[in-house]
């Protein structure tokens, strides 16, 4: 026989989740039996600071741009790096191919 089980409810904000499954058993709600592993990537990759060397004109560029943009400029560069490592990443696994 199958249970019925109770409808979980749109929440409106994180708090009103929160609150919600903090005073309610949530078997009522799943049926966790019927549940499989899930993994989860990691969904904040872990940081290192670094030290850089930069031009103090290029810092100020960066600045422009970043402030332009409306994102701290640390941010933007990440940005900058992560788009050339991806370019430079693909032509190399291109031409590695062609050999």
């Amino acid at each position: 026989m199958r249970s019925m089980r109770k409808k979980i409810p749109k929440f409106s904000s994180e708090d009103e989740e929160r609150e919600f499954w903090g005073g309610e058993d949530s078997t009522e709600y799943i049926d966790w039996s019927k549940g499989s592993r899930a993994t989860l990537p990691k969904l904040r990759p872990t940081l290192r600071t670094i030290s850089i060397r930069l031009p103090e004109s290029m810092i100020a560029e960066l600045k422009r741009l970043a402030n332009k943009q409306d994102v701290p400029y640390q941010s933007l560069v990440k940005v900058f790096l992560a788009e050339r490592l991806k370019t430079e990443l693909s032509q190399t696994k291109s031409s590695s191919r062609s050999r």
